[in-house]
């Protein structure tokens, strides 16, 4: 959990991914879109992965990537960035992080 603590807060947008996941590359797709250059962590790539999903899904990932942190607190999954993509509230999440200019 300290790991994740310190690795979800060293950018204004950190994505814990597994570089096979399709939902994964959709989000970091959606990402570079808005013009977004997150830190992007593979956790199928970490000799400690196993140890972060189970943290990620400790904190109510489910499933465990991808998982987005904002500003360093955690946005959600998949589902949950797409559903503040679209009623425009992710825009202001990045903004008040300093990921994006508007």
């Amino acid at each position: 959990m300290d790991r994740l603590a310190k690795l979800s807060s060293q950018k204004a947008v950190v994505i814990f991914s597994k570089s096979t996941c399709c939902m994964c590359h959709a989000i970091k797709r959606l990402f570079y879109e808005q013009g977004v250059s997150p830190m992007i962590h593979e956790i199928d790539e970490d000799s400690r992965g196993k140890e972060m999903e189970w943290a990620l899904m400790r904190l109510g990932c489910s499933p465990a990537v991808p998982a987005v942190f904002i500003g360093g607190k955690l946005v959600g999954s998949a589902d949950t960035v797409m559903t503040r993509h679209v009623d425009g509230s992710l825009k202001m999440l990045l903004k008040d992080a300093g990921a994006i200019w508007l």
